[in-house]
């Protein structure tokens, strides 16, 4: 792994090895511990989210707040394409949401799923590409606030938006059948949809960053003058970026909407004030710009939060807020970041003796 946290060579054998396990572990998790695959479900979103929002402020140093506008995006794109071609919208709408789910065959749910996700992703991906031509010319604090006030932007559109439901939301299509075992038929499937797409994530990201693609955003986070006077075309690579990450949260917020049921503008799609700081924190937590810290900071962050909403209801946040301020002062590297200061040998640093040091410099 270099300096600048890009592993340039990212699946030697020592990371195949490790990710060879954790497809082993991932693969056998929802089997081994039944009644917790909701939870490591979303253990899987929090991992892509993590990912993607670090390909913007770790690798290319652009801390956003506006990445749930496409995770919002790409779940009412879903929305859309799964219940028009069955039923009219308007109607379906017009309860607020809070009708029944729309019922279909086994056929007609995975065929609308699968339109869906892929048109989430689209959705996503053109979001960012059309918002990233305007924003993405700020920098520093100036981006970070631009993108805050996109999110809230996004979230009181939709809010007023009576097509989709407005500010009470939209009811998914419902998974066909009624009983306890298709509904954990449906969180196991949702389950693997949601790992594979993680998956797919993190192998497509970790390739990217080792080809030149990796370079130039890196490039970017360092100088992004000098950047620009060496012939980088910063903004292409900057827009890039955003689509990459806009295409892959699309698809996650399409997949998550459809795990949840009913669908939120405020409180579930564009949740700024939840998954939209968890992204960042759990980054963060880890350490940006490095190859395992989104993971580990998720793993850590959906532990941790897990056992606050069980145990400290009513506190949870107050809870979750002390974590923040130990994260700040105590790991403002992150995990990763803290251990490779401490124990660079593990990442194969090799630090001179001051002695033999001087030796060498004179």
């Amino acid at each position: 792994m270099s300096a600048g946290g890009i592993q340039r060579d990212p699946f030697n054998r020592t990371t195949l090895l490790i990710l060879l396990a954790i497809a082993v572990i991932g693969i056998a998790a929802p089997f081994a511990i039944a009644d917790f695959t909701k939870q490591l479900t979303i253990f899987w979103v929090m991992v892509l989210i993590s990912y993607t929002w670090d390909t913007m402020g770790g690798q290319m140093g652009y801390n956003s707040f506006g990445n749930i506008v496409f995770f919002g995006v790409g779940m009412y794109a879903s929305a859309i394409v799964q219940i028009a071609p069955y039923t009219d919208l308007t109607a379906y709408t017009a309860a607020g949401g809070q009708g029944s789910a729309l019922v279909l065959d086994l056929g007609q749910y995975f065929l609308g799923l699968g339109l869906g996700a892929l048109a989430a992703g689209v959705s996503g991906m053109l979001v960012a590409v059309i918002v990233g031509a305007g924003i993405l010319g700020l920098r520093g604090h100036y981006f970070a606030i631009g993108t805050l006030a996109l999110s809230i932007f996004a979230a009181e559109m939709v809010s007023g938006w009576e097509l989709v439901g407005g500010g009470s939301g939209i009811t998914m299509p419902g998974y066909p059948g009624t009983t306890i075992a298709s509904e954990q038929e449906k969180t196991l499937i949702f389950y693997f949809l949601c790992f594979a797409l993680a998956g797919a994530a993190f192998l497509l990201l970790q390739w990217l960053y080792s080809t030149r693609f990796g370079l130039a955003i890196n490039a970017i986070r360092d100088d992004e003058d000098k950047a620009e006077a060496m012939g980088i075309k910063t903004a292409r690579y900057k827009t890039m970026a955003w689509a990459v990450s806009g295409f892959f949260l699309g698809i996650c917020g399409a997949l998550y909407g459809n795990l949840l049921i009913h669908v939120d503008p405020r409180d579930t799609a564009f949740d700024g004030a939840g998954l939209g700081v968890w992204m960042v924190l759990m980054v963060v937590l880890g350490g940006k710009g490095t190859f395992w810290g989104p993971l580990i900071g998720a793993v850590m962050f959906h532990v941790t939060k897990e056992l606050f909403w069980s145990y400290l209801l009513g506190l949870q946040y107050i809870a979750l807020g002390i974590l923040i301020v130990v994260i700040v002062v105590f790991f403002p590297e992150g995990i990763v970041g803290w251990f490779r200061a401490h124990y660079p040998h593990w990442f194969g640093e090799k630090i001179e003796p001051a002695k033999e040091a001087s030796e060498a410099s004179s």
